[in-house]
């Protein structure tokens, strides 16, 4: 038996989401399972890094599985590639020791939110990107950055109605980069919580746009409160960039 990783890129915009579920057949996992049934003549499952939401984007999504074969991982990868839709791509099949699993050993992640700043329509990446359609504060935004980050209970920055689990996470570093045509929030931490980074996007768009002052940025820390941080920004401008080990 081989144990297999896979880097996964795709483009999120037409599917529910990562994971398989089964009233939301059309997911990134269902796709890859089903080229990967073909390929072996039977059922394969497959763990993925974490799970990103409808219309959230990969450049690095990360999953593992375990198969009887005698292919290598780069005929693995050469096959997936060939009868996936052209909006989902292997980048790279890694054969990895017995014991790793790709959402259990995962020790970082780093996910990016692109603003679009100008006041014209983004026509050609308006898919990877959320229109603000002016230029926020950006050294502002990086002052309530600062305040978010470290270790704490994130749970006022998330879509959780009940957690069963712990909420507290470990955000390493937010950097608000001016790209151009756009500015980007580089979100490096240990997990995030459902929609944690599009609800911070938003809570530091607020900062700056004025809408909110930079302490107000982390009230929900202490609160704990979901009503207390900034809205969800639409799933667009996510992407997972990389997933470490």
């Amino acid at each position: 038996m081989k144990n297999f990783k896979l880097t996964v890129a795709y483009d999120g915009t037409r599917y529910s989401g990562w994971q398989r579920q089964g009233n939301a057949p059309n997911t990134v996992q269902g796709r890859i399972e089903a080229v990967l049934g073909e390929i072996f003549g039977h059922k394969i499952e497959i763990h993925g890094s974490g799970r990103t939401d409808a219309g959230v984007h990969a450049l690095g999504q990360t999953a593992s599985f375990a198969a009887e074969t005698r292919l290598s991982p780069d005929e693995l990868r050469v096959g997936l590639n060939r009868y996936l839709p052209q909006d989902i791509a292997v980048t790279a099949v890694e054969e990895m020791p017995e014991r790793f699993h790709a959402r259990l050993l995962a020790r970082r992640k780093t996910y990016v939110y692109r603003l679009w700043i100008r006041d014209w329509p983004d026509v050609f990446g308006r898919r990877f990107t959320y229109g603000v359609g002016a230029m926020p504060n950006a050294e502002e935004m990086r002052l309530a950055a600062e305040r978010l980050t470290g270790r704490h209970d994130f749970i006022g920055y998330s879509s959780l109605k009940k957690a069963k689990k712990s909420t507290v996470r470990t955000l390493e570093s937010i950097r608000v980069e001016d790209a151009g045509d756009e500015l980007r929030l580089v979100f490096i931490g240990d997990g995030f919580l459902y929609n944690m980074a599009r609800i911070i996007s938003g809570t530091l768009l607020e900062v700056g746009l004025g809408k909110r002052d930079i302490p107000g940025a982390a009230r929900a820390l202490t609160t704990l409160d979901r009503a207390d941080a900034g809205p969800t920004l639409p799933a667009c401008g996510l992407t997972l960039v990389s997933v470490e080990y």
